[in-house]
């Protein structure tokens, strides 16, 4: 058998495919799997922990959304007092935020039920955007809390927007759900945690 020999004697390299050129594209792959498998769980967000469930929520105190009405009276914001007496839902919302466009008609959904109340926190967004967003989709919250620094979604321990708990009447969170709502979610998971919560009285 004959092998080429170059000008020096010795083989020739071989021209592979460049694999070390791939390699940045399937570390990078691999990393946004493992990404997205930790963040869905199994596609239910709900399931990832949080250090406090069955904890009291965390003390804040929010301004409420500069010129928000509600039939000519002004909205207001709320604080950790607020959530004592009665069960709340705590949706974490933004009007630049494409998902929460996405779980609006729950919400909206949401309020006409009773026995609780709906409380919104206005995630570091602008005053007039915000209006806008709850003007044009509408507006299900009982009160809106302005988080602009979003200090206070850091001591919620929020991953991102949107995301909604259930906190019972001593001011407990109960529930945490990641991501938007969607029907199932809603149907299936939320609602039954929401009715076992009130039910307890």
């Amino acid at each position: 058998m004959s092998t080429l020999e170059n000008g020096t004697g010795s083989e020739p390299k071989k021209r592979g495919f460049p694999v070390l050129v791939l390699l940045p594209l399937i570390v990078f792959a691999a990393l946004a799997g493992l990404f997205l498998f930790q963040l869905t769980l199994g596609d239910d967000p709900s399931k990832i922990p949080s250090a406090l469930i069955n904890k009291p929520a965390p003390e804040f105190s929010l301004e409420p959304l500069e010129g928000l009405s509600e039939n000519g009276v002004s909205m207001p914001g709320f604080s950790r007092e607020d959530l004592i007496g009665q069960v709340s839902v705590v949706n974490i919302f933004a009007s630049w935020c494409g998902p929460c466009r996405q779980e609006h008609p729950l919400l909206e959904e949401l309020a006409k039920l009773d026995g609780f109340q709906l409380l919104g926190i206005n995630y570091k967004d602008k005053a007039a955007n915000a209006r806008r967003f709850l003007g044009s989709l509408g507006n299900p919250y009982d009160r809106i809390g302005v988080d602009d620094s979003g200090r206070t979604a850091i001591n919620w321990g929020v991953y991102g927007v949107p995301e909604t708990f259930i906190v019972d009447k001593t001011g407990t969170i109960r529930y945490k759900f990641i991501g938007p709502l969607d029907p199932q979610s809603y149907e299936t998971g939320f609602l039954p945690e929401l009715r076992k919560i009130m039910a307890e009285g």
